[in-house]
């Protein structure tokens, strides 16, 4: 009898160290190919986006959108022993983003339990009732997490909230670990968590849960190369002009103009600081 086909579904959360992780596989997926393929937010088709989209208008039809994608995208890759999907939007959208039906995103269950289920009967469908099924989520200390998930909101869609105001619009919010195990009980598969304090330390930072869960050698990972840390955030000070920004600016395609100048001068400042620790 074949031994069952091993699939390990990383649907974020959000901010856990997600971007190191992704941009560590993608960098080296050519040298593992002999432990598992790898499926990262590109290669999902409109799969990807339509998960985020889900979350952000959860209507049944923006489901069944997303199914047929995620059909499509699994129709499209051969069988391998072990499989490894990851991509955030799985989980739909991070809280504090405004929903288009009103209201603002308070949770991930919302969205991550449909998805979820959509997920698990499109990869039995393709690979058969067999196949063993894992969720692997990525954590992180709830203060340190609900700050990175501000810095993102405040730069990525426009809010006025200052930090504690924002905060208190999510006071339901609950814990990632609650979340994943909220998550993980209702969809009925095994679910593992690696938390972004324990792995951020290692060389091979957020990856190494991602190598671990698809059981790649302890020999295999000493050989790869180090990992160089992605998305590092913002500092206080372009998350300050980002929220002036908000706040001052009504034309839509100005307010996205100035925010991307002060991106891309927080990602050169923190290349140079990067070369810098690296000289």
């Amino acid at each position: 009898m074949p031994e069952p086909i091993r699939v390990i579904v990383h649907p974020g959360f959000h901010k856990t160290g997600t971007s190191s992780l992704q941009s560590y596989l993608k960098a080296h997926r050519s040298r593992l190919t002999d432990y598992g393929a790898i499926y990262l937010k590109a290669d999902f088709l409109d799969a990807g986006n339509l998960g985020r989209i889900y979350g952000l208008r959860p209507f049944f039809w923006r489901r069944r959108q997303f199914r047929r994608a995620f059909d499509a995208f699994l129709t499209s890759i051969p069988q391998s022993k072990v499989i490894f999907l990851s991509w955030e939007g799985f989980s739909g959208v991070m809280p504090g983003h405004r929903r288009v039906i009103g209201g603002t995103v308070q949770d991930f269950k919302t969205a991550a339990i449909p998805l979820g289920r959509e997920i698990i009967a499109a990869l039995r469908e393709r690979f058969g009732p067999n196949v063993e099924i894992t969720f692997l989520y990525t954590l992180r200390d709830h203060e340190s997490w609900i700050k990175s998930v501000y810095g993102h909101v405040v730069r990525s869609i426009r809010i006025t909230d200052d930090f504690e105001t924002f905060c208190a619009t999510l006071s339901d919010l609950p814990d990632i670990m609650t979340e994943a195990q909220t998550i993980g009980h209702a969809l009925g598969v095994p679910v593992i968590t690696a938390r972004l304090e324990e792995t951020g330390g290692h060389r091979l930072g957020p990856a190494r849960a991602a190598l671990q869960a698809m059981g790649v050698p302890e020999d295999v990972q000493a050989k790869l190369p180090a990992a160089h840390r992605s998305n590092t955030g913002l500092s206080k000070e372009d998350e300050a002009e980002f929220l002036k920004l908000n706040r001052t600016i009504n034309d839509k395609a100005e307010l996205k103009r100035m925010k991307d100048r002060i991106a891309a001068r927080a990602r050169a400042d923190a290349k140079l600081r990067d070369t810098g620790r690296k000289a």
